[in-house]
């Protein structure tokens, strides 16, 4: 099962997973992080910042889990354009070692073999980074996903679309498409972190860890990982039947066993 970690705040969760990320990054250089988007995973890139002082970045490679399908990789949210502001920049990664998948229209025929081959060629992604929607989607996996799917084009439900108008003017900016890593595709990485804060998310929470596997959920896939860790705050963890368990799980870890 996978460990859950319940935190005080998001700023607690992001030291705790940037933590992780500069111990890997430490131990091997060149490693490679799956970056997600999104207000969820900023605590992590924000706590980054100043964790990162001093150790050697420029060969970390990295590789975004989704992009809009027919966006400008200019337009301001693209997420080539928030990956490179929240991310690349502020971390000081080499931006040629990161990659997004090509949503031009002109390739998207085969832009998700074309990426799935980028990560084999990079030997696969080291630790991936994940938040989940009120859906229960990871990645842009709406549900319905194969769990063996790879990286495809999908079509965006209108809670997602709805939920993420809050980048654009309006929901009728949001781009129907993307093209996304697909739940095979994250669950080929070697270990996931999950983060989800605020009520709003408890539900999709729930399901995923403690919830039947379900292509209804597609969350529930990290219960097919063998090593995931699910950092959360309260908020989040109100819905878990076992969250005492949890706490005092984590509580009595044997500091050796890392996360």
């Amino acid at each position: 099962m996978a460990e859950v970690i319940i935190v005080p705040s998001a700023a607690a969760a992001g030291v705790l997973v940037a933590d992780e990320i500069v111990k890997l990054v430490s131990a091997r250089p060149d490693a490679v992080l799956g970056l997600a988007t999104g207000s969820t995973p900023m605590p992590v890139y924000e706590a980054l910042r100043s964790r990162l002082t001093g150790v050697d970045v420029s060969q970390v490679r990295g590789f975004a889990l989704d992009e809009y399908v027919g966006i400008d990789p200019h337009h301001p949210e693209s997420y080539r354009s928030v990956i490179t502001k929240e991310v690349v920049e502020p971390l000081g990664l080499d931006p040629d070692r990161i990659q997004t998948p090509n949503g031009a229209l002109e390739t998207i025929s085969h832009a998700g073999d074309d990426y799935e081959r980028a990560i084999a060629a990079a030997g696969g992604i080291d630790l991936q980074i994940l938040g989940i929607g009120t859906s229960g989607h990871i990645g842009f996996n709406e549900p319905g996903s194969s769990f063996a799917s790879r990286t495809r084009v999908k079509t965006l439900i209108e809670q997602t679309r709805e939920d993420n108008a809050r980048f654009f003017d309006s929901v009728d900016d949001v781009p129907m498409h993307c093209i996304t890593q697909g739940l095979g595709t994250i669950l080929s990485a070697r270990h996931l972190f999950l983060l989800a804060f605020g009520e709003g998310k408890a539900r999709a929470v729930a399901g995923a860890v403690e919830g039947p596997i379900s292509s209804s959920l597609p969350g529930s896939a990290i219960q097919l990982h063998e090593h995931v860790t699910v950092v959360i705050d309260e908020a989040a963890a109100s819905q878990l039947e076992h969250a005492d368990y949890y706490r005092y799980a984590f509580a009595n870890k044997p500091a050796w066993q890392g996360l």
